[in-house]
């Protein structure tokens, strides 16, 4: 693992880590904050779970993900539990936002650009093979290869063809 991806995932975790902490603790609030969002997914849900609940559910994912991400641990997971978290976080913020004084406006803005940025790390650390081949690149490769066994068998199977022609001809 290079240097860079063991310096950056801490970085980048530590501020799901301690959103994820400060939602899972504060789950009333959290609840009430995402409250549109939360109530569509608790309808949606086969369970009967309130919005708290969620709101506990949602933060002990960010702080699970968070240290996944951290210690190195399915870190291509982690990163799209983390951008999920991240775009939905950025949305609520916005919507939520003080937009009547100037003051409120450039926070929001602010925030808006943190959450931005944060769901931009996630989605690299989502995609990140850690400099090894990618699912794609292994099933291309392996179809790749799989061609060439089946083309050497055909051309094999060919020759056997072509020898008991010749034999059955001969006798």
């Amino acid at each position: 693992m290079s240097i860079v991806r063991v310096l950056a995932r801490p970085m980048l975790a530590s501020t799901f880590i301690i959103s994820g902490l400060d939602r899972f603790l504060h789950a009333e609030a959290t609840a009430t904050q995402l409250s549109p969002g939360l109530g569509k997914a608790a309808a949606a849900l086969p369970l009967d779970v309130d919005e708290k609940t969620l709101a506990k559910v949602l933060g002990g994912a960010q702080v699970g993900a968070g240290i996944l991400l951290a210690t190195g641990k399915l870190t291509r997971l982690a990163g799209t539990i983390l951008t999920v978290a991240s775009a939905l976080n950025a949305v609520v913020e916005f919507g939520n936002a003080d937009t009547e004084t100037k003051d409120g406006k450039a926070h929001r803005r602010s925030a808006l650009l943190k959450n931005i940025a944060l769901t931009g790390g996630a989605m690299l650390a989502a995609v990140d093979t850690s400099g090894r081949p990618g699912l794609a690149w292994r099933a291309e490769h392996l179809a790749a290869a799989g061609k060439k066994a089946t083309a050497r068998q055909l051309k094999a199977t060919d020759k056997k063809v072509r020898e008991l022609a010749h034999n059955v001809a001969g006798a």
